[in-house]
């Protein structure tokens, strides 16, 4: 936040997209591995979110935080849940601090993204994926083997909906969630 005010002297937008997938049967899922998916996933969270309200509360604009979740946040998966469960505690705290700076009268917006699957190369480093890999000759044909169930999303749009809740246009879009999963949640 000191480097962003130094060279910009204000924040309009965060983005918190990070995060970490990780599979393991519950009962084969160490504490350490669990506390790690919370760690990244939902600790950073907190903190972008904790800093850039204190710095959004000092402009009159205000400003928007976009949290990117996952549709695993409403579509659990097997196996996964660790990643579900910290995807969809992104939603809550997203939701509840957005109720907690419309009730202070700040301008500031949260939102949360929740994106299914997204050709990223994030993919390439799951087992699944690199079976199916080996199985169907190349990471597009493993791609297009994943697709024959649904569509993934281009990084790109993501992006978009991202720059939307960003934008003036988004100015009475608070404590939502928006799904962009080509219907896989439905």
């Amino acid at each position: 936040m000191e480097q962003i005010l130094a060279a910009h002297n204000r924040l309009d937008v965060l983005v918190n997209c990070a995060g970490i997938s990780f599979a393991a049967p519950v009962a084969e899922m160490s504490l350490e591995d669990w506390r790690r998916v919370m760690a990244i996933n939902l600790d950073g969270i907190f903190l972008g979110s904790r800093h850039a309200i204190v710095v959004m509360r000092q402009q009159p604009e205000g400003g928007s935080i976009i949290n990117v979740s996952s549709a695993s946040a409403i579509k659990a998966s097997g196996g996964a849940s660790a990643y579900s469960a910290s995807k969809a505690a992104v939603c809550m705290f997203t939701k509840a601090v957005a109720k907690e700076c419309k009730e202070r009268g700040d301008n500031i917006r949260l939102n949360t993204v929740c994106p299914g699957g997204v050709r990223t190369p994030l993919w390439k480093k799951m087992p699944f994926f690199q079976e199916l890999v080996a199985r169907h000759g190349s990471e597009e044909a493993a791609f297009r083997a994943m697709e024959q169930r649904r569509r993934f999303a281009e990084p790109e749009e993501i992006a978009l909906a991202i720059l939307y809740l960003a934008s003036n246009e988004a100015r009475l879009v608070t404590g939502t969630d928006l799904i962009i999963d080509g219907g896989y949640t439905l």
